[in-house]
């Protein structure tokens, strides 16, 4: 098939037309009249067609919306971050049933409930495993992970690690706010020294977690910074993520109107700048990312700050998926009968 043309380079098939088809975990859609059911069903007949989603056949950011309006504070860094890959998925001609957006706990983690697309929200820190599940069973999805400081950094630090040196075809997208505010603005594992919170009312005193540098530390093919106060800059590192063949980290600088009250707009405004911008920079070399990975303070460097070309995603290593991913074989004749009616009695 032709390859779709966009300013980052062609990577992915044209888009088809979307099927009768296609799964959206926790929540059922029907494209006719915008309404939702709970539980986890297959959706058939061609409600998600272009007649419903897109009348003439065409993909435009009407496509990805849904019936739910967030419930995020106005003003909140999350709203940029949703349109960016809204604007994202559309450029690159991907349609709802081909991408998976998994989410973990926090603010951010409610994305999937507003894109009009498969979801899946698991529990805190394990969206990474479950995301790697995914693309193992179905690699021809394309597999974005959304999710915040605590919840990649933190509680869920021990799956960015691996999966950064796993290097699986996944687009983790970090909404860094630099503080837990779902629960009412705890110190997070990226907030600054110093930074006065509920948890930390003389301030922190714990260096924070610099997620660029762990990332590079630990193998990570690519990685990008970007701004949720920049919507246009933050999709085209979205869009290069997503075509770099492995594991793309992109951190979002996000800040949080309702419990920080430092790290705002204009603080991110007056620091960033675009190493795109300075000639003598070189994404592929691993020392220049690390010079500027490591800069923070009065200059904070966006855009892709690593990018390691050649290297395999970890699913063409599987062993498993020699004979073609799960979502394409008949699993029924290796399953034996005797041992899933013990599962069955075991876990039923």
């Amino acid at each position: 098939m032709a390859a779709c043309a966009s300013t980052t380079g062609g990577r992915f098939p044209r888009s088809r037309s979307p099927p009768g088809r296609w799964w959206r975990w926790g929540h059922v859609f029907d494209g006719a009249n915008g309404q939702a059911s709970g539980g986890t069903r297959r959706v058939d007949g061609q409600a998600h067609g272009p007649s419903s989603r897109a009348p003439n056949g065409v993909l435009d950011l009407k496509t990805y919306s849904s019936p739910y309006k967030p419930t995020w504070c106005p003003g909140c860094g999350d709203f940029g971050i949703l349109s960016a890959i809204k604007a994202a998925l559309v450029e690159l001609e991907i349609w709802p049933h081909e991408v998976l957006i998994v989410s973990g706990i926090g603010c951010g983690s409610k994305l999937p409930q507003y894109l009009y697309a498969n979801g899946f929200m698991t529990i805190h820190g394990r969206p990474l495993a479950v995301a790697t599940g995914a693309k193992l069973a179905n690699p021809h999805l394309h597999v974005m992970v959304v999710n915040g400081d605590g919840d990649s950094y933190g509680i869920g630090g021990n799956h960015f690690l691996h999966t950064c040196r796993r290097n699986p075809d996944i687009t983790h997208i970090v909404e860094n706010n630099q503080i837990y505010a779902l629960t009412k603005g705890q110190y997070s594992p990226t907030s600054d020294v110093g930074f006065r919170t509920t948890t930390s009312p003389e301030g922190v005193f714990e260096m924070p977690v610099n997620p660029v540098a762990v990332a590079l530390a630990a193998g990570a093919g690519f990685v990008a910074r970007s701004f949720a106060g920049e919507p246009k800059h933050l999709k085209q590192m979205i869009m290069a993520a997503m075509q770099h063949p492995g594991y793309a980290l992109v951190d979002v600088l996000q800040p949080c109107v309702a419990f920080n009250k430092v790290n705002t707009y204009n603080w991110y405004a007056e620091r960033i700048y675009d190493v795109a911008n300075d000639d003598s920079y070189d994404p592929t070399s691993l020392r220049d990312a690390w010079e500027r990975g490591t800069e923070w303070g009065e200059r904070i460097p966006i855009g892709i700050l690593y990018r390691r070309e050649g290297v395999p995603p970890y699913e063409n290593y599987v062993p498993a998926l020699k004979d073609g991913p799960p979502v394409e074989r008949d699993l029924s004749a290796r399953l034996d009968p005797e041992l899933l009616e013990r599962l069955k009695r075991a876990y039923v």
